[in-house]
């Protein structure tokens, strides 16, 4: 259930960096709002995952799934690059992600 809460927690953190992004430099108190609430709530979902899984394999995942769902939405609403590179740094994390659930089940 906590990596259920911890995914939780990153897709949370893709929330309100999305929200940065769109808040203008804290100009737009719609995004404003949705970006500090989501920072709140995904804290708060990291601190729970936290409770049994080990802090730095937590803490990984976390920022991995914020770091390549950032890049995803990026793509798909702001048309970032599509270059090999970054699609290759991305998957690396990922791979990096599962790694580290992999050794932390051992």
């Amino acid at each position: 259930m906590n990596w259920i809460i911890l995914m939780v927690a990153g897709l949370s953190e893709v929330v309100w960096a999305t929200a940065l992004k769109m808040s203008n430099g804290f100009k737009n108190p719609f995004a404003d709002v949705v970006c500090i609430g989501g920072m709140v709530l995904s804290f708060w979902f990291l601190s729970i995952a936290m409770k049994t899984i080990p802090m730095g394999t937590a803490y990984a995942v976390w920022t991995g799934i914020g770091a390549v769902g950032s890049v995803v939405v990026g793509i798909a609403a702001f048309g970032e690059s599509t270059s090999a590179l970054r699609i290759a740094s991305a998957v690396l994390i990922v791979a990096g992600i599962v790694g580290l659930k992999l050794a932390s089940e051992s």
